[in-house]
């Protein structure tokens, strides 16, 4: 079975959503599929106004059509809401071809923190874009019962992983820093509410990983806090390993894979009480969520590494893919596609793939020949 995944995002950026569709392409043979990302890459771009950080592509349906028909598809997955997402759902509609689309970001929240626009409009314009999908992915209970309190429908369920090979505790720190450390990782940007976070009286270090257009402000405005800029692969693994406490202040995210990624390490978390957070942790013990912040987050000081890693052990990529790929073959069976079952072929210009088999964990995607 041949899968296309659609996305706006993708590398240069790094971030929960091109985390979470990297790992499925690269579990797709597992599945006895072959995947490809159809991605601005190869198109004109535009920085996105207000977020020169994310490239807009300016294609045309003509173009995507025939992009999509190089790769010849049995199923598309449309994973974002940006050109390249609106295109292909035009194409999929033209050619009354079934797809997928999944929510991965609480837009109109992120659209009201930059703009005066009623979230109502936003979740509006997003009723239109998932309505006509076979199946609407979602990560969590609470987000699924929040977009069906706006109309939405045919929301099924798709959890997240981590590596646990790659995210565990080390033997040695590499943050020469008084501790204790706070650690926080992820795009540096106004809705991650890192204010929140480096506004905090708290005893030893703070240190924030990750870029964004809030950098900038936010160093100046706290001086005392330590950015690291973008880590991935083992850098960051040792990042996590090496802090006490993980603090996530956001009040918008629909999951955090950073989350999973620090309880692997052995880190307790602190975060507000909010979707995300109180989906991840329900039950585990593993953190402290609350109102006030530094509260929770000297609260977590207390709780042993054991802990936050027996949460992480139950969340696996593979279960991921698993839920993954189990919706999209239901659909493609339901709507009469019959998978054609053959061996992985290298993606047509204007895909990026990736090296599957076991040994292509963790590698940076690479670019196959037409």
């Amino acid at each position: 079975m041949r899968v296309l995944i659609a996305t706006d995002a993708w590398r240069p950026q790094i971030n929960g959503v091109v985390r979470s569709l990297e790992r499925m392409i690269r579990a797709a043979p597992d599945f006895g599929a072959t995947a490809a990302a159809l991605t601005p890459d190869g198109f004109r771009q535009i920085a996105m106004p207000s977020y020169p950080d994310i490239r807009l592509a300016l294609a045309t349906r003509r173009a995507l059509a025939q992009r999509i028909a190089e790769f010849g598809p049995d199923h598309i997955h449309i994973a974002t809401e940006g050109p390249i997402g609106w295109l292909t759902r035009a194409v999929c509609l033209a050619q009354k071809r079934p797809f997928t689309t999944s929510y991965h970001t609480r837009f109109p929240q992120y659209v009201a923190a930059r703009w005066p626009i009623p979230e109502s409009w936003s979740y509006r314009l997003l009723r239109r874009f998932h309505g006509p999908a076979a199946a609407v992915m979602v990560s969590t209970a609470t987000v699924e019962e929040e977009l069906r309190g706006h109309g939405f429908e045919k929301l099924v369920r798709w959890g997240r992983g981590v590596d646990l090979d790659l995210f565990h505790p080390r033997p040695h720190s590499v943050l020469d820093l008084p501790r204790p450390i706070f650690l926080s990782v992820g795009r540096v940007a106004v809705e991650k509410n890192l204010e929140a976070f480096l506004s905090l009286r708290l005893p030893g270090s703070k240190v924030v990983v990750g870029d964004g257009p809030a950098r900038a402000d936010l160093q100046r405005a706290f001086p005392d806090a330590h950015f690291l800029g973008v880590k991935e692969g083992e850098e960051l693994a040792a990042i996590y390993a090496s802090s006490d406490v993980f603090v996530f202040p956001s009040l918008t995210d629909t999951f955090g894979i950073v989350l999973l990624e620090a309880a692997a390490s052995g880190l307790p978390v602190a975060a507000f009480p909010v979707q995300g957070p109180r989906d991840v942790f329900a039950g585990s013990g593993a953190a402290v969520l609350g109102e006030d912040l530094r509260n929770a987050a000297m609260q977590a000081l207390r709780i042993a590494p054991e802990t936050a890693m027996e949460l992480a052990a139950r969340h696996s990529w593979a279960s991921s893919a698993a839920q993954f790929y189990g919706h999209i073959r239901r659909v493609a069976r339901e709507a009469g596609y019959l998978p054609r079952e053959q061996p992985a072929a290298p993606a047509a210009s204007g895909f990026t793939a990736f090296a599957s088999g076991r040994g292509a964990e963790g590698r940076a995607p690479r670019r196959l020949p037409a």
